[in-house]
């Protein structure tokens, strides 16, 4: 397939419009949603660039009263949040344009679920039914325009954010936290870095992974899982290996919203371990998901065993079983650079204990295969850190 034909418009599981150049349309897709007046929220390391110097450019052009806000952590914090819905407030804006990678995706929903709530934050935990605490009138809509391909965040229902004072990441869901239009444009993703791209690249594929061996029953989950999968198999290392690969840059997007799509069948113990780790070292979430995936998947093998062998087949490996499997994550991993253990990232052991107990606690743990206790958290995790496969 040529990479011209990679270009559409889709209607689901949201309105996006795929492909090179359709960030052209972002002016459009604001007025489509009744916005005069967005707030552009974004991470610091874009706010800079040339590509959101341009987004807000077209959009002053069409008369758009555009606002920037981009005070946001690698991982979002609840303060974050505060202080761009001051942002959001202060200038009168009617809508949220989400653009970046997970941390500006995340913290740009959460602004959006709070424009119009008198509720704290952490009110809104996905727990229960805490979601219908809501003012549903008063959640401002989005777009959302991704940067990197890894979280699929544009497609989600929920965003991640850090409980600084309690140093946990919380889950924070509204079904109207799903943006409204997203644009997948695979120019804006040209220029991250090798690692960056590997990183995030990684975390596609272990929500696509993990949703495959969630054992809750959902086929057309697991459906979408499985064909991320192979797009990561045939498009990350291209990615990779040359960032102007327009074709692997827009499969990748593809693959990343195809994971989020399909985690709503359940993550597991890569997202429960990578969560408090996330939130007590503050180190990249995808590239934690991506350390973590081989020592998950042997921890998983005897209940998992026939759905990896199922993707083996079906992304081509010429040893279509459980080793042969884990034999590509291992070289995919080696491949593109992600380290082998936690231990290389400045991980230590003197957290253990406690991050075995606060995974237990981590929503995504409902959804691993194996329901494991926190001691045998705090084991699976050891062995990532010390790099014992």
């Amino acid at each position: 397939m040529s990479y011209e034909t990679l270009t559409g418009n889709w209607n689901y599981p949201n309105s996006i419009r795929a492909g090179e150049g359709r960030i052209a349309e972002l002016a459009d897709s604001c007025r489509a949603l009744g916005m005069t007046a967005p707030l552009l929220v974004t991470d610091p390391g874009l706010a800079g660039l040339p590509m959101v110097e341009e987004a807000l450019a077209s959009c002053r052009d069409a008369g758009l009263a555009i606002g920037l806000f981009s005070n946001i952590k690698g991982n979002p914090t609840g303060q974050n949040v505060r202080d761009g819905l001051a942002a959001y407030r202060a200038g009168g804006h009617d809508g949220i344009i989400a653009f970046g990678g997970g941390s500006g995706l995340d913290a740009a929903k959460a602004v959006a679920l709070m424009a119009g709530q008198s509720r704290d934050l952490w009110d809104f935990e996905d727990v229960g039914d805490n979601w219908t605490r809501a003012d549903e009138s008063g959640i401002a809509p989005i777009v959302a325009v991704p940067t990197t391909a890894g979280t699929g965040s544009e497609v989600g229902r929920a965003s991640v954010i850090t409980d600084e004072a309690r140093h946990v990441k919380k889950i924070i869901f509204h079904p109207k936290m799903l943006p409204a239009i997203v644009i997948l444009d695979p120019e804006l993703t040209v220029g991250l870095p090798p690692k960056v791209t590997a990183a995030t690249g990684m975390d596609a594929l272990s929500h696509n992974l993990e949703a495959l061996c969630s054992p809750f029953w959902h086929p057309m989950a697991e459906g979408i899982a499985i064909e991320g999968i192979r797009l990561v198999h045939d498009y990350l290392p291209r990615a990779v290996a040359d960032g102007r690969d327009i074709e692997a840059r827009m499969q990748m997007l593809v693959a990343s919203t195809m994971g989020a799509t399909a985690f709503q069948k359940g993550l597991g113990a890569m997202h429960a371990l990578a969560h408090p780790l996330g939130a007590l070292y503050d180190a990249h979430h995808g590239l934690l998901n991506a350390i973590l995936m081989p020592y998950v998947l042997k921890a998983n093998r005897e209940v998992i065993g026939g759905r990896i062998e199922r993707a083996a087949r079906y992304i081509g490996l010429q040893d279509a079983s459980f080793d042969g499997f884990l034999a590509w994550v291992l070289d995919l991993r080696r491949k593109v650079g992600i380290p082998h253990s936690l231990a290389e990232i400045g991980i230590d052991d003197t957290r253990l204990e406690a991050i075995g107990r606060m995974a237990t606690e981590d929503p995504s743990a409902g959804g691993n295969p194996v329901q494991f206790s926190a001691a045998q958290y705090t084991a699976l995790c050891g062995r990532a850190l010390r790099g014992e496969l």
